[in-house]
C-alpha cells in the first residue's frame, strides 16, 4: 500500500492524486449538470452534503463540506481534500462519496428513474476506479 504523500507533494498539479481528484470533480460537475434541472442546484448539494457526512464514516478527511449551509457543491474544496490524500485514498474516498450519493438518491427517487438519469456515470465510474486502479 503506498504511503500517504506530504500535502504539498500530493497538491502538485502532476501528482497521482491530483489527477484523480481532478477525475472526480468532473465527475461531480456531470452529475450536478444532469440533476439540478430535475431537483434544483440546492437538491444535489443537499444530496451530496449529506454523501459527504455518510462517506466520512469510513474516509473522515471527507468531512470538510458536512455543515455548509450555501445551496452549492463546493469542488474546489473536494479537489484540495483528495489531492492532500494518497492516490488510493482519494479513489477510495470517492467510491464511497458516489456509492453514498447513489443510495441517497435510489432512495429518494427510485432506481429506475435513479439509473435513467445517472446509468452513464455510475458505469462510468465503476470501470475507471476499479479497486485495484489508482488512475482513471
Amino acid at each position: 500500500m503506498p504511503t500517504e504523500p506530504s500535502t504539498t507533494a500530493a497538491a502538485a498539479p502532476g501528482s497521482e492524486a491530483a489527477r484523480i481528484a481532478q477525475s472526480w470533480v468532473e465527475v461531480w460537475q456531470e452529475i450536478e449538470r444532469l440533476l439540478a434541472p430535475i431537483v434544483g442546484a440546492g437538491g444535489v448539494a443537499a444530496l451530496y452534503r449529506r454523501s459527504l457526512h455518510l462517506a466520512g464514516a469510513d474516509h473522515p478527511w471527507l468531512e470538510f463540506g458536512t455543515h455548509r449551509i450555501d445551496t452549492g457543491i463546493d469542488l474546489p474544496a473536494l479537489q484540495t481534500a483528495m489531492a492532500q490524500r494518497s492516490g488510493a485514498d482519494a479513489v477510495a474516498g470517492g467510491r464511497a462519496l458516489l456509492q453514498s450519493f447513489r443510495d441517497l438518491l435510489t432512495n429518494l427517487i427510485g432506481g429506475g428513474l435513479s439509473e435513467q438519469l445517472l446509468g452513464a456515470v455510475w458505469a462510468e465510474r465503476s470501470s475507471h476506479f476499479a479497486p485495484k486502479d489508482t488512475m482513471p
